[in-house]
């Protein structure tokens, strides 16, 4: 039965659709975690060691905490690199919302228009400047709806419905 669980699991395998800008960075910042960021915290390490006995070192305590975040960072950033999935936005239908398209929407629920959001891949979500993934509650509403279409999102108050007003690529 264990097997027959795994088996299924594995067949599911991890997907993060970013823009092949967003894999680049992901993939500069991977590299500078290994060579200059890894460098730096090795020299931090050496240092905290220079202070004395290492039970009661803060220094060297913080210095490892450091390692330990780095490491962390660059497994998470080799996990995202090897699943990513760059969209290729040019073969994306138009007249639907997908990955890349900014999108202007009406609450209906009050009529007010809300201000344009852009759709994106997980890794690339940043509500503060309204880049929305496509896995969120909305963005998962939001795919695949033509201009006119009225979608419903399900929020901690309730289900709020929105109407697509416009989508630009």
């Amino acid at each position: 039965m264990a097997d027959t669980v795994l088996k299924g699991m594995e067949t599911m395998a991890k997907e993060f659709k970013m823009s092949q800008k967003r894999y680049d960075e992901l993939k500069r910042e991977l590299n500078e975690s290994k060579t200059t960021r890894a460098d730096e915290v090795a020299e931090l390490i050496k240092e905290a060691r220079g202070y004395g006995d290492l039970s009661e070192n803060s220094e060297y305590d913080e210095a490892k905490n450091e390692q330990g975040k780095l490491y962390s960072r660059i497994a998470e950033l080799e996990e995202i690199l090897l699943y990513a999935v760059i969209v290729d936005e040019s073969e994306i239908d138009s007249d639907k919302i997908s990955i890349g398209c900014t999108v202007t929407v009406t609450n209906l629920d009050n009529g007010k228009v809300m201000p344009a959001y852009k759709i994106v891949g997980s890794q690339e979500a940043d509500v503060m400047s309204r880049a929305v993934s496509e896995d969120s509650p909305f963005g998962k509403a939001l795919m695949g709806a033509k201009v006119g279409d009225e979608v419903s999102v399900e929020a901690p108050r309730g289900t709020m419905h929105y109407r697509v007003e416009r989508i630009e690529r």
